[in-house]
């Protein structure tokens, strides 16, 4: 997970958040990845940090956990002047974590992306000599890093940091993680590593030398394109080393060398670095004042731009912000009470039926060109202005705590949302016979604002109710949530339902977006039985070995560049896009295929058509496959993601069943 400090930039946090993690306080987020989250936190004493966070449903998986046990264990054996130390960290917990320092500055892929390679020799021979000095610290201690690349180095304003030892592992291990699939990154990967899958510490120095290239010239030294054309290009060619100056080039050819016992060790890298560092700070300092050690040549050559690294402001009030939980208990402690006492919600006359218009349109919404984002209710029938106005206040302990709860989450909610949207949460009202609890509210806000909060609310509730009704009392019949809009001149309009029983991610339109669905469920564009997310997405990033899976993807990759590239007067798109943007790789746990870009400068619309075009390729790719290869052919579905801010968002996705059944 790179996420860790590797933007400044701390994201609010979510409906669901903790509000603490061992002793730090949580106040936004990082990013998200494979693994978990990663939270912005406050130690007592004012220190940034970044809490990383396995998944919940990851957590319960043994060998997921030993995983996360192993990385703990390797992070702490591994302390220098260029690594990101371990602070503290709780494996036995119900959901672990760890937490290192923040790390302010980008990466160096970030850097290259947005300014170029390098620009002085002196930050270039730096970041050589402190990444080998790193890799010779890991190295001394028995630990392989196995993903030494551009995102996983970050340029604070004190030097260069290595981080993200997610797949570390001990020196004498092997990088397959499943059959016929490596870890790594292509074009970070060592050519024995993919003629026999075993990682050694040569391995890290050939990536280190393709790192020193990419840094030097802002150029990939085997170039970009499918992953079995890097790699035959790794195996068989020689790296661009044009531009890579020349004192520098010798130690970096080296490392690059075919063969692991040609390279140099990471401490011979090193050691001859710095000597080409203190070569370099003679040309820019005087003699005399020529910096004596490491770290002051570090500090008098490194030229990096300070990042944009705002100030991490602290909430204003812990009480906001307790989450339900906390709310439920003290509910339960004091229910005594409020047991003889029936609370009127907003805008409830106490008749127990709300005023609606039984004409009013359930499929209209004001958020998205007028259609409604709703998945189809549990028993078959979608929630309606009639169903609406057949809802009664709640009634009992139970019934009393989930209203509570809505209430609590979506009003810290409405205070969380951003600057130009007015959400108001309304009444909170339960139709038993179709096992519904309806939210209604009010929003003001433009199409994409509304599109955004409404997700907000929606995923909000669902990890509300699955907090009370599930865990607190799961005798309540409830399974399906209706968000319905109110507004001062229209009649009330279903705009979202969903099952908050089987969405146990609680996955919303940010996600998922439901109107322009393709696959065997028309109204959710879901395929019965699974949703594509980021775990299985990180799995279809691993480089596959599988002939017909490189065969398939790199075909549906050239196609759907090449409509991509066609479509940029539609997508307003500011270059032509190549393997670098649009990507393709397989889940074979899930039997998916996923496509995903990593362009994100398209808007909504945008991203809608880029995703319907790419489902449809996606699909035929498959279809085609199977024809081919029959049975023996194990890929039936399709996902289609984009990158949104520091995660990626599961647009389209669907069951690749004949041709005629792709979209269009």
């Amino acid at each position: 997970m790179s996420e860790i400090g590797s933007g400044a930039r701390v994201q609010p946090a979510r409906p669901g958040d903790p509000s603490r993690i061992g002793p730090y306080r949580i106040i936004g987020r990082l990013g998200a990845g494979g693994m978990g989250t990663v939270h912005a936190g406050v130690a007592a004493d004012g220190t940034r940090v970044a809490v990383k966070v396995i998944h919940p449903q990851q957590a319960q998986e043994p060998e997921f956990r030993a995983r996360f046990r192993r990385e703990v264990e390797l992070s702490s054996r591994v302390t220098g002047p260029y690594l990101v130390p371990l602070l503290a960290a709780d494996t036995d917990a119900e959901t672990p974590w760890l937490a290192t320092p923040y790390v302010p500055g980008p990466t160096l892929n970030e850097h290259v992306a947005a300014r170029g390679a390098l620009a002085t020799a002196g930050t270039l021979y730096t970041l050589a000599a402190a990444t080998a000095q790193a890799l010779a610290t890991v190295h001394a201690v028995g630990v392989v890093h196995r993903d030494v690349k551009p995102q996983n180095v970050i340029l604070t304003p004190s030097g260069p940091r290595v981080l993200d030892f997610g797949i570390a592992h001990a020196a004498d291990s092997t990088s397959v993680t499943r059959t016929g699939v490596m870890t790594g990154t292509p074009g970070w990967i060592s050519p024995e590593q993919y003629r026999t899958g075993a990682t050694r510490p040569e391995g890290d120095m050939f990536a280190w030398g393709a790192l020193v290239a990419y840094a030097a010239t802002g150029r990939m030294p085997f170039g970009t394109g499918a992953p079995d054309v890097v790699a035959f290009r790794v195996m068989s060619g020689e790296p661009d080393l044009e531009g890579v100056p020349g004192p520098l080039r010798g130690v970096v050819e080296r490392a690059l060398a075919k063969e692991p016992g040609d390279r140099p060790s990471a401490a011979e890298a090193a050691q001859e670095c710095w000597e080409l560092l203190a070569s370099q700070a003679t040309q820019v300092v005087s003699v005399d004042a020529l910096p004596t050690q490491a770290g002051n040549m570090v500090e008098a050559l490194w030229d990096i731009p300070p990042g944009d690294d705002p100030t991490w402001q602290v909430p204003r009030s812990s009480s906001r912000k307790r989450r339900l939980g906390t709310l439920v208990v003290a509910a339960a402690v004091i229910g005594a009470l409020a047991g003889g006492v029936v609370a009127l919600m907003p805008g409830d006359a106490g008749n127990g039926r709300h005023p609606a218009s039984a004409t009013s349109s359930a499929g209209a919404s004001a958020g998205t060109d007028g259609k409604a984002r709703q998945r189809q209710a549990a028993n078959g029938n979608s929630a309606s202005a009639q169903s609406w106005a057949q809802t009664r206040t709640a009634q009992g302990e139970g019934e009393h705590d989930v209203a509570r709860g809505v209430l609590h989450d979506q009003g810290v909610l409405a205070q969380e949302l951003s600057d130009g949207v007015d959400f108001t949460p309304g009444t909170v009202r339960f139709h038993q016979p179709r096992r519904e609890v309806y939210l209604s509210y009010r929003l003001t806000s433009d199409e994409q604002g509304a599109m955004y909060a409404e997700t907000q609310i929606a995923r909000s509730m669902c990890e509300t109710l699955r907090d009370v009704v599930l865990r607190v009392h799961p005798n309540l019949p409830y399974r399906t949530y209706v968000m319905v809009r109110e507004g001062a001149d229209q009649d009330p309009q279903v705009t979202w339902q969903d099952d908050f029983v089987s969405n146990t991610q609680c996955r919303s339109a940010a996600d998922n977006d439901t109107d322009h669905s393709s696959g065997t469920d028309q109204d959710s564009g879901a395929v019965q039985g699974w949703t594509p997310d980021e775990q299985g997405l990180g799995q279809a990033m691993i480089p596959s070995t599988d002939r017909d899976e490189i065969r398939v993807a790199d075909h549906a990759a050239r196609t759907i560049i090449q409509r991509t590239n066609g479509m940029r007067p539609t997508l307003g798109t500011d270059r032509v896009l190549g393997n670098a943007e649009l990507k393709v790789g397989f889940d074979p746990a899930n039997s998916a295929m996923y496509v995903w870009s990593d362009y994100g400068a398209w808007n909504q619309k945008q991203v809608e058509s880029w995703a319907s075009m790419t489902a449809g390729e996606a699909c035929r790719a498959l279809v085609n496959q199977r024809d081919l290869a029959g049975d023996a052919w194990p890929y039936t579905r399709y996902a289609v993601a984009v990158i949104g801010g520091n995660h990626y968002l599961m647009i389209r996705w669907g069951e690749a069943t004949t041709l005629a059944d792709c979209p269009a």
